[in-house]
């Protein structure tokens, strides 16, 4: 929701971003979006603060030293996007801003969400059709911008990522439950720290090669049925390529990340 609403946000308003010069832009790629808002700031506001809502109730640590660290993160990132001359002050306090009210607005809201998304037998086809809707019928620009790609490439992984969590929610252990857990962060030993690095490593490697699986076989039927050239990049950005393509891409890769990579560590062991 932060991550759509923020990229929509700046093809609406269509405020520019810093000029060079007087900034000196250390990041090219995304140097064709509009700025406002931060996007990056959006994020990790949203995420920090997120993390820390949701956590503070089920791990025993300090809240003050949560929420310290919740406000590090978030600035240094916030910062980062002005060294980086991608954005100005006005930008990096707006997504701040806007974030912080998507929370407040939707934090009453949490429980009756999560528990809908778990359960409801009507959640897998939503959080397909939904996404799909919005990426298709995104703003249009008078040039190509990345932010359409991007922002599908974002609601694709949390389409899958939502249905996997489902899905694992009706056919392995309930993940959703009335009672209050606390609990408290585990020694790390030597054991524990080479389980933590192998499952990382598995991790990410199913997820990798899921994307490369995925970004091939959905090109290459696409390019059969629009008749394109491998290196066609200005296919690639057309609209009826550029959304199936990643949608279906990172949904793919949200599932493998949130059902086939737990499958793979229960099989070796690493659970």
């Amino acid at each position: 929701i932060v991550m759509y609403i923020g990229q929509v946000s700046k093809d609406i308003l269509k405020w520019p971003r810093p000029l060079s010069p007087p900034v000196v832009k250390l990041e090219m790629r995304t140097d064709a979006e509009y700025g406002m808002p931060s996007t990056h700031a959006m994020a990790a506001t949203a995420i920090s603060f997120s993390f820390l809502i949701a956590t503070m109730n089920q791990y025993k640590y300090p809240f003050e030293l949560g929420l310290v660290a919740a406000l590090v993160f978030s600035t240094l990132v916030c910062l980062s996007r002005l060294y980086t001359g991608m954005h100005t002050v006005l930008d990096v306090i707006g997504g701040a801003l806007i974030s912080a009210v998507l929370l407040v607005l939707l934090y009453p809201a949490w429980d009756m969400i999560d528990h809908l998304l778990l359960t409801s037998p009507f959640c897998p086809l939503l959080s397909i059709v939904v996404p799909l809707v919005l990426c298709y019928n995104y703003p249009k620009l008078d040039y190509y911008s990345p932010t359409r790609g991007d922002t599908t490439t974002i609601l694709g992984a949390g389409a899958g990522a939502t249905v996997g969590f489902w899905l694992n929610n009706q056919y392995a252990a309930s993940a959703y439950t009335s009672k209050s857990v606390r609990l408290g962060f585990p020694l790390i030993t030597s054991k524990t720290a080479v389980v933590v690095l192998a499952r990382f490593f598995v991790g990410i490697f199913v997820v990798l090669l899921t994307r490369q699986l995925m970004k091939s076989v959905v090109l290459g039927m696409l390019r059969y049925r629009y008749k394109f050239p491998i290196g066609d990049l200005e296919a690639r950005r057309r609209l009826e390529v550029e959304v199936p393509y990643k949608f279906i891409t990172y949904s793919s890769v949200g599932f493998s990340a949130t059902v086939i990579v737990p499958l793979l560590h229960k099989l070796l062991g690493l659970m």
